[in-house]
């Protein structure tokens, strides 16, 4: 069974009022807008709270050599996949979301290994049961770290970092618009493998002060730096602080958004049902003569896998939707329905 089948199956543990349009994510309430606001729109705001209880998970985690368990599920990734990318850095963390005027989006820190931890050991669980169980649906009481998760929503009892998906659009004066669907290695990337996704697609962390970096505008910046150009990461030790006003690409970013050839929108948030991780969704719609300029055309590989451009219409969306992630299909469709509005 492919991932996505997988976590559309872990999707029916849930009520279908928390499963989005489609029943290929999550959502809780709120969470995920009917319409896009403008990036800018979107409110942040720092809030520390305290961090979730710890959960044992000791009952999915692999043996090392010695015969003595792991002391965590990055480890053993780390240890036995070896992906090329798989470090442990400060990542923003959810502690409240409030959709009653707009979107309003609080956070604290957590660090990426953490809230990867408890999303694979989710995952496992689910996985291991369900192919113990003859290949179907796990029941709650299979399940007790899932179980004990409770409301999944709640940043208050599950942690949560949502990175940033964003949809990349090439808007055609002809009318042939295009996205960029990126088809993800499972050989060099700890998370997401093998599924086609949009593009750029990464965690929402700080490269080197939390504060300064607290900005969803500059960390889709350095995704595109590093996934359509391909920079190196920034990873606030060797790169040190960005310099976001004058610094290549993001001084030729910063214009395009001024000068209207690249506008940004804000869909809300999921949750992907098998690892329980959240996700927030966005749509980056670039003038096509200046995404040409930028990025350059057709087909390209960078660190993480091979990036295409598709035509964005429904057909082309239809015919790529066995290999798409949840949350892309998601975003996918409601982009279509938008593509009025977000094309402008």
């Amino acid at each position: 069974m492919r991932g996505r089948e997988l976590s559309e199956l872990a999707a029916w543990l849930y009520p279908e009022s928390l499963r989005a349009p489609g029943g290929h994510v999550l959502s809780g309430p709120g969470w995920l807008l009917d319409y896009p606001v403008e990036l800018d729109d979107v409110r942040l705001a720092w809030s520390e709270t305290p961090l979730p209880p710890k959960r044992s998970v000791d009952q999915v985690l692999p043996l090392t050599d010695r015969g003595t368990l792991y002391d965590g599920y990055s480890r053993a990734v780390r240890d036995i996949v070896r992906p090329r990318l798989m470090e442990n850095r400060p990542s923003y963390r959810l502690t409240g979301v409030d959709t009653s005027a707009g979107l309003a989006l609080d956070f604290g820190l957590t660090t990426f290994f953490d809230v990867f931890d408890v999303k694979q050991a989710v995952a496992h669980e689910f996985k291991e049961k369900w192919l113990r169980g003859g290949r179907a649906l796990p029941t709650w009481a299979d399940l007790p770290i899932r179980t004990a998760v409770g409301d999944p929503f709640d940043p208050d009892t599950w942690l949560m970092s949502p990175g940033i998906s964003t949809l990349t659009l090439r808007r055609d004066r002809d009318g042939d618009h295009g996205f960029v669907l990126h088809e993800r290695d499972g050989a060099k990337v700890a998370d997401g493998g093998g599924l086609a996704h949009v593009m750029p697609a990464g965690e929402f962390q700080p490269v080197s002060d939390p504060q300064a970096d607290f900005s969803l505008w500059r960390n889709i910046m350095r995704e595109f730096s590093e996934e359509f150009l391909g920079n190196s990461e920034h990873d606030g030790i060797t790169s040190g602080p960005v310099d976001y006003a004058s610094a290549s690409p993001y001084r030729e970013l910063t214009a395009l958004r001024e000068s209207g050839d690249l506008t940004l929108w804000h869909y809300g948030l999921i949750m992907e049902p098998l690892e329980l991780g959240a996700s927030q969704l966005t749509v980056a719609v670039f003038d096509g003569e200046e995404f040409d300029s930028l990025v350059g055309h057709g087909g390209f590989v960078n660190d993480e896998g091979t990036a295409v451009l598709h035509p964005f219409t429904v057909d082309s969306v239809a015919r790529l939707e066995p290999r798409l992630s949840g949350s892309a299909l998601t975003l996918l469709r409601k982009a279509l329905r938008d593509r009025g509005k977000l094309l402008g």
